[in-house]
């Protein structure tokens, strides 16, 4: 039973884009106990609205942080940025790293909601929560490069849009410091639909924990957990190699997705691997404010992350890496995700039976970025791209949501996860590639169905609490709920344990499920492209990849239904929806 020991509220500040006002206030206890902040919050909030185009001017835009956020917590700096897609119809959430999280903390503000729609384009600026608004002077086609180097002085932290976010790209991206990206589902176009172009923020309060004693604690118990995690530190870790280590160890599991998933291992994928970046780039690894980890990298461009190096590699079966580097910087700039671009040309060529590789692969970038030629396509994803040209089989997405680079067909408890995704083909709602091929916390069998639809439940709470108390799921490769629960209860002094937390993580998911069923996605929404029932994967080494099993699929998803508390079509009665829905 959860026990409040004291008050735990939260402040939203409220922006009205269209008068230019702002409004500070606290959330309830109630609702800031019942969703912890972070990701949880933000659901609360568009649970309020949940059938409103995610376009509109009403439309709410949420930055929200976590308790953890601004703490000794070690890898608590991230913040959600929230609303619906315009590319999926979903609710919406990335988390994304970077200094806005602490900045927010440190300028008293635990959420911004932002709602209405400016006349101009505008620059927010909030300094210790007071609001300015200025005119955005600079050019449409301005790179974002160059908006950072205007507003990140003078201590801010800056969430900006690029060009592709008001050129019509369903999938572009909102840019924190740089190179931080909230990515996913096209969050950049909603805040540029309401003529925001930049967000910066800095704040100067001091940041205490209730109990200091226990957060120095909790911060020792983690540190030494992440020494000890060969995937976190170790000698092939993220921390010597940044996720571009994941290369190796999923092309030699047969699960690189290659040639638009139609195969599932790349001849050349050593071209682009962790130890080919180091040797020819020796690239500096960087962090986000209070991580020891230092995911990330980075050689005059920005080295780029697993999912990017192997969906403009293998999936477009390109092997050149300068190319992908110039293709990851294109998308930097004009501000569009990396995933959906990459997967989007990889359609384009399957159905023109072309390849883009090299400098052809760039110019397809460069197209989507510029709204050139094919471009236009392109940059309303491949499930629009392949309906268009009467080829929707071609789109390797569920919801619209193109998958990233981990074939179905080589972990079973992924193919699950792609489908029950609140956001749509996302492999960090559930992350079973954490036990299924890193083999942590506990190995589980990656061909097999068994025990993965309540595996796949309890990791979809897990990841909903990380998403809400601010934390980073790589810290979970090493540490557990346990120790971040009692970091929680070192800076809150509420007394939650684990279970305490994903029991609010239940509450977070289903609320968000609850979300998409009154905006009309359904039980046959949740399955995966017939690709990967009907064709086998790569062969070799040893290792088979036959295709997936459709009947045990769907048992398997009827069995995650039942845990998760839904009916048969996996919708909500009544009864368990007063469980978890806002009043």
């Amino acid at each position: 039973m959860i026990r409040i020991m004291i008050d735990y509220t939260l402040t939203e500040l409220f922006i009205d884009l269209g008068s230019q006002s702002s409004q500070k206030q606290s959330l309830s206890e109630e609702t800031c106990r019942n969703y912890l902040g972070g990701r949880g919050l933000a659901a609360w909030m568009l649970g309020k609205v949940p059938t409103v185009n995610a376009l509109d001017a009403e439309a709410p835009l949420i930055l929200s942080i976590g308790a953890l956020t601004g703490s000794r917590i070690p890898a608590s700096g991230r913040a959600a940025i929230s609303a619906f897609s315009p590319l999926t119809n979903t609710v919406c959430s990335c988390s994304v790293g970077g200094g806005l999280a602490i900045k927010m903390k440190k300028a008293g503000i635990d959420l911004i909601r932002i709602q209405g729609r400016a006349k101009k384009p505008l620059v927010v600026k909030i300094d210790d929560g007071a609001v300015h608004f200025e005119e955005f002077l600079a050019p449409d086609e301005t790179l974002l490069s160059e908006i950072f180097s205007a507003l990140r002085h003078s201590d801010y932290s800056v969430a900006a849009i690029g060009r592709s976010a008001y050129q019509g790209c369903l999938y572009s991206s909102i840019m924190v410091d740089s190179t931080f990206a909230s990515g996913r589902g096209g969050l950049g176009m909603v805040m540029g639909s309401k003529n925001l172009r930049a967000l910066a923020i800095r704040g100067n309060a001091p940041i205490h924990a209730f109990d200091p004693k226990l957060e120095e604690r909790s911060r020792r118990d983690i540190i030494r957990l992440f020494d000890a995690s060969p995937a976190i530190m170790g000698r092939s870790g993220i921390k010597n190699y940044g996720t571009g280590t994941l290369v190796d160890l999923i092309a030699s599991r047969r699960m690189m997705p290659t040639a638009n998933f139609r195969r599932t291992y790349f001849d050349d994928y050593r071209a682009f691997s962790a130890c080919r970046i180091r040797d020819a780039y020796s690239p500096r690894h960087y962090a986000c404010q209070g991580c020891p980890i230092g995911c990330k990298q980075k050689a005059g461009d920005e080295i780029p992350e697993y999912e990017t190096l192997s969906h403009f590699g293998a999936l477009n079966e390109n092997a050149d890496l300068a190319s992908i580097i110039e293709a990851n910087r294109i998308c930097n700039q004009a501000g569009f995700d990396t995933i959906s671009a990459a997967a989007s040309i990889a359609c384009l060529a399957e159905i023109r039976e072309e390849k883009y590789q090299g400098r052809a692969l760039v110019n397809m970038v460069s197209q989507i970025a510029e709204v050139k030629g094919i471009g236009e396509l392109l940059q309303l994803g491949s499930d629009r791209l392949g309906r268009e040209l009467g080829a929707p089989e071609a789109s390797m997405s569920v919801k619209s949501l193109e998958m990233p680079a981990y074939d179905p067909r080589g972990a079973y408890g992924m193919a699950l996860a792609y489908c029950t995704s609140t956001r749509g083909g996302c492999h960090l709602r559930a992350y079973p590639i954490s036990h299924e091929i890193l083999r942590k916390p506990v190995a589980t069998d990656r061909f097999s169905f068994s025990g993965k639809a309540r595996i796949i439940k309890i990791a979809e709470d897990l990841n909903a609490v990380i998403d809400s108390i601010g934390a980073c799921k790589f810290a979970f490769f090493g540490a557990s709920l346990e120790e971040y629960a009692k970091g929680f209860a070192a800076i809150t002094g509420l007394d939650y344990d684990a279970q305490d937390l994903l029991q609010i993580g239940d509450k977070i998911y289903c609320l968000e499920r609850y979300i998409n069923m009154l905006r009309g996605f359904r039980a046959e929404d949740d399955m995966l492209p017939d690709r990967f029932f009907a064709e086998a994967g790569t062969h070799g080494a040893g290792i088979e990849i036959p295709p997936l099993d459709k009947d045990a699929f769907i048992e398997t998803l009827r069995r995650y239904y039942a845990i998760r508390g839904c009916a048969t079509d996996g919708t909500f009665s009544s009864e368990r929806i007063r469980e978890f829905a806002p009043c």
